[in-house]
């Protein structure tokens, strides 16, 4: 793709666009985008223009941006992504019924735990993961998990750092989230207390790949207080379902 006078691609500059667009930010005027994105604001209004025509982004009868349907409906087809979310689903929902906690599906993507689903329970605790949000590998339950069975160079890159502090529980020191690693590999999950919020646990297990790899990680977020071993037998047996399901011919 052509080059701008800065030297960034027109790929470049039409996913930092893209990026701007949070979860908690999900409409924004094109002048924001521009802002936000880093570029002049004649080429912000013309990639925001391109990408309303293509249907990518939507411009609503007051002129604000938001995401179009047809980006989530491209990103959908054939997706790896979305077969695990299928995969997994029935089995979350038996865990969220049996538990009735927040009971999360999270994939590991540029060294960041990304969350595909979460069934949560009117009741439930404090939890502050969305759907399509994403957490530190070394500050989650599913982080952990995901970053203990990912490949060694993976590991070394996260843990080489800088490991970010999201509460005053969350571990920072590389040392001791290896020993932390070594014993999610040797327990077969992960118990993360007041790592994300002081009031909350994560319990999070793997579901493998045929290699052993953590192929994404179910967890459940759970009162600080809570005894675990109700969640963790129930995430065990749901893993081990959704491993089946994965493995089944499409």
């Amino acid at each position: 793709m052509a080059n701008s006078p800065s030297g960034d691609s027109v790929t470049d500059r039409i996913v930092r666009v893209l990026e701007t667009f949070t979860p908690s930010r999900s409409v924004q005027t094109a002048a924001e985008v521009g802002r936000r994105a880093g570029l002049p604001a004649s080429t912000a209004h013309r990639i925001v223009g391109d990408l309303v025509e293509a249907g990518l982004l939507d411009r609503d009868g007051e002129g604000r941006i938001s995401v179009g349907l047809r980006l989530w409906e491209l990103a959908t087809r054939s997706s790896h992504v979305l077969r695990v979310r299928q995969a997994a689903l029935p089995a979350m929902e038996r865990v969220q019924a049996r538990v009735r906690e927040h009971t999360q599906l999270a994939i590991l993507e540029q060294d960041e735990a990304l969350f595909l689903e979460r069934l949560s329970d009117p009741r439930a605790g404090a939890n502050i993961t969305r759907i399509a949000g994403r957490l530190p590998l070394h500050a989650s339950s599913s982080g952990l998990v995901l970053l203990a069975f990912a490949e060694p160079a993976v590991q070394e890159r996260v843990l080489g750092g800088p490991l970010r502090r999201v509460s005053a529980s969350t571990p920072t020191d590389p040392a001791a989230v290896r020993r932390k690693l070594a014993e999610v590999r040797r327990l077969g999950h992960a118990i993360a207390p007041g790592y994300i919020e002081e009031v909350s646990t994560g319990v999070a297990v793997p579901v493998r790949d045929d290699a052993g790899r953590a192929a994404a990680a179910l967890s459940v977020v759970l009162p600080r207080d809570a005894v675990p071993a109700l969640a963790l037998e129930e995430l065990h047996r749901a893993a081990l379902e959704v491993e089946r399901a994965l493995r089944s011919p499409l």
